[in-house]
């Protein structure tokens, strides 16, 4: 039970560092640091969920991790493949914990886009370009946690 009342405080608290279109920092503060890999499956009838996994590949080795989350907006069900760029990481210990999403997208059948930002409480930015399958509307705000496998 204590898992499971810190990850719902950790989901409280990131959804209050949520990262608009574009990301929170200033382009001037954005450290290139790596790329990440997610893939995820989404469920949304105005609330939404997400369970999946990934790989941060940085400074040349490659961490796998899981990801899950809660957020609002979107209808549907669809399964997302993300690749992007992880900002603002300095060492390793600051990428696992609690992130703050914005996300756009539509997907229906195997044509389907959006993009995603997540920023979590180290300044830790990712700006992810996302392809979707399946048939969903995303539009709305989540909470992440991430956590090497």
């Amino acid at each position: 039970m204590a898992g499971r009342m810190s990850r719902r405080s950790a989901l409280a608290g990131a959804g209050t560092s949520i990262v608009l279109a574009g990301g929170g920092a200033a382009a001037e503060e954005r450290v290139w640091s790596g790329t990440v890999d997610i893939e995820q499956v989404q469920v949304a009838f105005i609330g939404s969920g997400a369970a999946g996994g990934g790989a941060l590949h940085f400074r040349g080795r490659s961490y796998r991790f899981s990801i899950g989350g809660l957020g609002i907006g979107g209808f549907g069900i669809s399964k997302l493949e993300a690749h992007g760029v992880v900002y603002n990481l300095r060492e390793l210990g600051q990428f696992p914990g609690a992130y703050g999403s914005a996300r756009t997208g539509v997907a229906a059948g195997d044509q389907g886009h959006g993009q995603m930002w997540l920023e979590n409480p180290h300044g830790v930015i990712m700006s992810l370009k996302a392809r979707r399958q399946g048939l969903a509307l995303s539009m709305g705000a989540d909470a992440v946690v991430i956590s090497f496998a």
